[in-house]
């Protein structure tokens, strides 16, 4: 699409190839979660991925879905539009940003434009109804118009069995510009074996635990988190006061309703409606049925709680001051 861009085949590469090569540069997939646009991944998430402390993700359902279903998204949006694409079958570079890749869904013939195709779920549906584009989506097509110097980006999402939308962005090199600087800011920590400032969102979590799922033992000392430590414990004192609060709130509000099922009030509306559902009970199962093991159908699970104590000498000095 420009002078700048660099292909690599990816029609012989096998998937662990295919892999290990997006690992070595950012990609539209990695840049949601870079500027906190992800609700599936963090700074931290893309940083961990990109410096390897990850294994590669296995395949599951909804990759697989995806991919198959990338064909008729592209066909349904050429049916909408009376436009022509082709995929592109390899990996694009540009000069301009090396720190970035763009492994594209396809290219519009005689345009210079790109099309991304997305399949999702009807929970999602409310996410592209009268909406000039989806803010999920934005940033991996920004990355696009970036590295292949196109025009505009055209995007079609599948949502299952509800509905098929289409979207167009237009080239804002203004976007582009703020894009590309975060991501070169981002790759400079990849490259230096940086993280990224911690936030408290569950992906972040999420991978440090996949990080250092078990403990070795062994002590540590937290040089200089005296503070930050500190800072902790008000927040959960804020927290408990705010929980109690908010449960305040609450049962004065049920108190209100009594055995009303909905309420209004301006413009809230609130739900408290009885809810039936069955629940196992497994040590009365057992007692029921002695003769059946179930020790095949437990399931080990390995966790490492995270606790906080304060010493209670330092705690008897505080409370004396």
């Amino acid at each position: 699409m420009n002078q700048h861009l660099v292909r690599l085949s990816t029609r012989s590469m096998s998937r662990a190839d295919w892999l290990a090569q997006r690992r070595k540069s950012i990609g539209g997939s990695d840049a949601a979660g870079i500027v906190g646009l992800s609700q599936y991944a963090t700074p931290y998430t893309v940083w961990a991925d990109k410096t390897g402390r990850f294994a590669d993700q296995e395949d599951n359902e909804a990759m697989r879905q995806g991919r198959d279903l990338e064909e008729y998204v592209a066909e349904r949006w050429m049916e909408a539009t009376g436009k022509t694409v082709r995929r592109s079958n390899a990996i694009l570079y540009n000069s301009l940003y090396p720190f970035a890749h763009a492994d594209i869904d396809r290219t519009v013939v005689g345009e210079n434009a790109g099309l991304e195709c997305k399949t999702t779920s009807t929970l999602n549906l409310r996410q592209f109804k009268g909406i000039e584009f989806p803010e999920k989506y934005y940033a991996q097509c920004v990355h696009y118009l970036a590295v292949t110097g196109a025009t505009r980006w055209y995007l079609a999402v599948l949502v299952y069995g509800r509905g098929f939308f289409t979207f167009t962005l237009e080239r804002d090199q203004t976007e582009i510009d703020a894009l590309m600087a975060a991501e070169q800011d981002f790759w400079k920590l990849v490259e230096q074996g940086s993280p990224p400032a911690l936030d408290g969102l569950e992906p972040t979590g999420n991978a440090l635990q996949r990080i250092y799922p078990i403990s070795r033992g062994g002590d540590i000392h937290l040089f200089g988190r005296e503070q930050l430590l500190s800072r902790y414990f008000e927040l959960q004192s804020q927290k408990k006061e705010i929980l109690e609060s908010i449960g305040a709130i609450e049962n004065t509000i049920k108190a209100d309703m009594g055995e009303a099922e909905r309420g209004d009030c301006g413009i809230y509306s609130v739900s408290w409606k009885s809810q039936t559902r069955q629940i196992f009970q497994p040590q009365e199962f057992a007692r029921a049925h002695p003769e059946i093991d179930l020790a095949p159908f437990y399931k080990q699970i390995t966790a490492r709680p995270f606790k906080v104590k304060v010493s209670e000498v330092e705690k008897n000095l505080k409370n004396a001051g």
